[in-house]
């Protein structure tokens, strides 16, 4: 009976992380670039009773017997998938259409990614997020730019007065890893190189399995509101199962120690 309980207490802890996980995806529904997260269970040691294969009266037991101890969480996973493009006709805005993330400097000077892209410009000219950090490679506009343009493969032209055609500035690289999925979330929309996901290589859009850059689009969450609310609905009723299981265990302890009356 004890270990009943031990194991529907398992299965309830997994289902509250996975409710957790539900409600910051459904927090971010809004959210520029955000992506999914998922939970990922295990099951847990197994007590062998008889193992399988063991020799009985000159024979093999076909199955044997082992009990498991419940569930652990291993992962939260990440789901890259594109989100939906939303038309801002800001000239700062900018979506990967495709794989890849924005380089962004920290005040420190590391290196961080991104994939919002609603981008602003500072007092200096230097192209931002709504945080203040930089993109990299650093792009200057000059401050009496009448036009940005931002062609699909990175490339920032101005058009200043005077000027018959647009001038260059600058181009924006994207960065791809080997392991996406094992960058560390930071908040404010910005991930960590870590170990698992691997060196960042940087390069142009539209090179090298790298997406291209639409200009007045802004990434939208990939979250589905309708996929989260059933899923919500089946680990409600799955924490709600393992709540049995412990009514039902302790009843049975009950009986067992109400034999002698």
């Amino acid at each position: 009976m004890i270990r009943a309980l031990w194991t529907s207490a398992t299965g309830m802890q997994a289902q509250q992380l996975t409710i957790d996980t539900i409600a910051n995806n459904l927090a971010n529904v809004n959210t520029g670039g955000f992506k999914k997260n998922r939970a990922e269970f295990q099951d847990l040691m197994y007590e062998t009773l008889r193992a399988p294969g063991a020799p009985i009266a000159g024979s093999q037991v076909p199955s044997g017997i082992q009990v498991g101890h419940g569930v652990r969480t291993v992962s939260t996973q990440r789901d890259l998938g594109g989100g939906s493009l939303k038309n801002t006709n800001a000239p700062l805005d900018m979506a990967i259409e495709g794989n890849g993330f924005f380089q962004v400097a920290l005040p420190s000077g590391e290196t961080v990614y991104t994939r919002a892209g609603s981008f602003q410009m500072n007092s200096d000219g230097d192209i931002v997020t709504s945080d203040g950090y930089r993109l990299m490679p650093d792009i200057s506009i000059p401050g009496d730019s009448m036009g940005i343009s931002i062609e699909s493969d990175g490339t920032v032209s101005v058009m200043q007065p005077g000027q018959s055609a647009a001038s260059q500035v600058g181009v924006i690289d994207l960065a791809l890893f080997p392991n996406p999925g094992g960058l560390a979330s930071m908040g404010r929309n910005l991930f960590k190189e870590t170990d698992a996901s691997g060196t960042a290589t940087a390069g142009s859009p539209g090179q090298d399995g790298r997406g291209t850059i639409a200009q007045g689009f802004i990434e939208m969450s990939n979250v589905s509101v309708v996929d989260e609310m059933v899923q919500m609905i089946v680990t409600q009723r799955a924490y709600e199962l393992n709540a049995k299981s412990i009514q039902s265990a302790d009843q049975m302890m009950s009986q067992a120690n109400n034999l002698k009356r």
